[in-house]
Order: C-alpha cells, then sequence, then structure tokens
C-alpha cells in the first residue's frame, strides 16, 4: 500500500498544493484542516480529488489522533500564519504554532510515524548586518515578530529535542506567491499586482528591503521533494526552498509589475514596522536535493494578473482572501 501522508492546514493556501502534489505522486493523503477562513468549498474539492479530509482543529488532541492513525508522514503547514495574524491575537497564535505543534509532534512519535516535515520560514533571518550577501541555513537567526520567533523555537525544538525518532526536517520557505485554491491577497507579489490591476494607489515602505520569494506550487513541489528522498539525506536537517536568481527588492517588484500592466500608481513612504531585509541562498537544496523552482517572479505577476482579468478570484479585495479578514 503506498505510503500515508497526513498534511495539517492541507486546505489552506500552500496545503492545497502541497495535497495535490503529493496526490500525483502516488501517495494516500489525509488532510486535517479546521477551515479557519471559510474554505469549505476547497475542502470539498480536496475530497472529490480523493484526500481524506478531517474538518477539525488540531488544537484536538482527538482530532490530532485521529489524523495521525495510520500515517506514515506528516507536512504540518497548520498556524496562525505571518506577523499581523499573530500580532493580533497572541494567544491564539501561541496555542496554535507552540503548543498544537510540541503536541503533534509528541502525537506522531507515539503513533510511530517516522517523517516529519515543518513549515518553517525564511523570515527567521530577519534583519542582516549585510543583506547582500545571501544567507544560508547555517547563518544567524534574528526573528524580528512573534510569528518568527515561533517558527525558530519550533525548529529548534525539533532538531535538539526528545523526539528524534519522527526524523525531522524542517522547511524554511521563501516569502511564497502565485494563483491557488485558496488564494491570498495579503503576500507582497499578490497584493502589488492586485492593486495595480485594480487602478489603485499602492503603498510601499522599504523599498530597498530584499526578500526572497517562491511560487506556491514549487514550494508544494519542495515538499514531495523532501519526501522522496532517502531519509538519511535530509533528516534532522534545514533547508531554505527557493532559489538563489529568485532574490528581489520590493521596488523590483513593482517595476516588473509595471512592464505588465499600465495602471494604478505607488506612492514610496518610510515606515519602521517591518525591518525584515535579508538576501537567502538556496543552494543546499539544490545541490542535496537537485531541486529546481519553475516559475519565476514575472510568470508568477502574469499568472495573477491573468486569473485578476479571468475573474478567477471574485471581489478581489475581500477579507476571505486575507488571513486578517
Amino acid at each position: 500500500m503506498s505510503e500515508l501522508v497526513l498534511v495539517t492546514g492541507g486546505a489552506g493556501y500552500i496545503g492545497v498544493p502541497v495535497c495535490e502534489a503529493l496526490l500525483a505522486s502516488g501517495r494516500r493523503v489525509r488532510a486535517l484542516d479546521v477551515l479557519l477562513h471559510g474554505q469549505s468549498a476547497i475542502a470539498d474539492g480536496l475530497e472529490e480529488n480523493g484526500v481524506e479530509v478531517l474538518r477539525e482543529d488540531i488544537r484536538d488532541p482527538q482530532a490530532r489522533r485521529r489524523a495521525l492513525s495510520g500515517a506514515d508522514a506528516v507536512v504540518h503547514l497548520a498556524a496562525i500564519v505571518g506577523d499581523p495574524a499573530c500580532a493580533r491575537d497572541p494567544g491564539l497564535s501561541q496555542e496554535v504554532n507552540v503548543e498544537a505543534t510540541a503536541a503533534l509532534v509528541a502525537d506522531a512519535h507515539h503513533a510511530g510515524v517516522n517523517r516529519f516535515i515543518f513549515a518553517s520560514t525564511c523570515s527567521n533571518y530577519g534583519r542582516m548586518t549585510d543583506p547582500t550577501v545571501p544567507i544560508t541555513e547555517e547563518g544567524e537567526l534574528a526573528p524580528v515578530s512573534l510569528y518568527a520567533e515561533q517558527k525558530v523555537r519550533i525548529e529548534r525544538s525539533l532538531l535538539n529535542g526528545d523526539h528524534q525518532a519522527v526524523r525531522p526536517v524542517c522547511l524554511r520557505f521563501a516569502t511564497i506567491y502565485g494563483a491557488a485554491p485558496r488564494m491570498r491577497f495579503d503576500l507582497t507579489v499578490n497584493e502589488f499586482a492586485r492593486d495595480l490591476w485594480a487602478d489603485r494607489e499602492l503603498e510601499v515602505f522599504g523599498e530597498q528591503f530584499w526578500r526572497p520569494y517562491v511560487h506556491v506550487r514549487d514550494a508544494a513541489r519542495g515538499v514531495c521533494t523532501v519526501l522522496d528522498a532517502a531519509p538519511e539525506r535530509v533528516s534532522h536537517e534545514v533547508f531554505n526552498v527557493g532559489s538563489s536568481s529568485e532574490n528581489y527588492r520590493k521596488i523590483d517588484l513593482v517595476e516588473e509589475i509595471r512592464r505588465q500592466i499600465p495602471t494604478g500608481t505607488v506612492h514610496y513612504v518610510r515606515r519602521d514596522e517591518d525591518p525584515r531585509d535579508y538576501k537567502v541562498s538556496f543552494e543546499k537544496i539544490s545541490a542535496r536535493l537537485d531541486f529546481r523552482t519553475r516559475m519565476t517572479v514575472p510568470e508568477g505577476i502574469a499568472e495573477v494578473i491573468s486569473g485578476l482579468n479571468a475573474n478567477e478570484f471574485p471581489e478581489p479585495f475581500d477579507g476571505r482572501y486575507r488571513n486578517i479578514p
């Protein structure tokens, strides 16, 4: 019988492409998702495609046990995602991102799960002393938000903790972009493209700050690449997921969107809320696992604009496309 993979947060922005990629690889897939953002139709679609969907809360011990029953591997995506959402409700963020994650790892250990992929973030690198030099997985972690602090905490617990039998792997994803069934327009590339497409004024701060970007389907392929690898090649390792050629400044994103559509206006402002500034190296996952991204930011911008033109995202300024409605 084929491998059964549990995807927590499987009806989310990254979760659906991960489930689809795992199905395409011949694996059986089970998703655990509380549908925090009203993705009932998305969950129905996953079921139609062969995913077993548990519409339950990861904080519930019984739900975790049901989800882990018979699972060979876990892809842990479920979280209160992003700096604004965590800052708005730190208590909920602590419950889900830290306590429920720790409980899931312990439960996975007791259930005999032997592979555990943890979705982390390149935001862990925070504000680099010299952002022009790409940072590797061994570089200093300097989180500047509660969300990144929690990710760093769980990474360290996984890599140095008591449940090593689950053979953890931590994936630090670049900033995600691109069209997906549970679309998000509160991510930089998607948001900038939408606002200028809608002929709105886009306010940009930190336009010279560097950030790496990765398409949501490439992120999903990264998960599959790690699961396809022999455990001894990846276990207890950290991988940045993206491409070294896909580091951009915000001003670069604006200029690329401008090349594709003439609408909207841009206003550059000075603000201090988001001091993250980092270039990231993705040579490890490329060299170790022969992983290459397939999409570029310009192609992702074109995809989002095409979807907006085709009305694939009705009412694109509606709260359902953000993690904070």
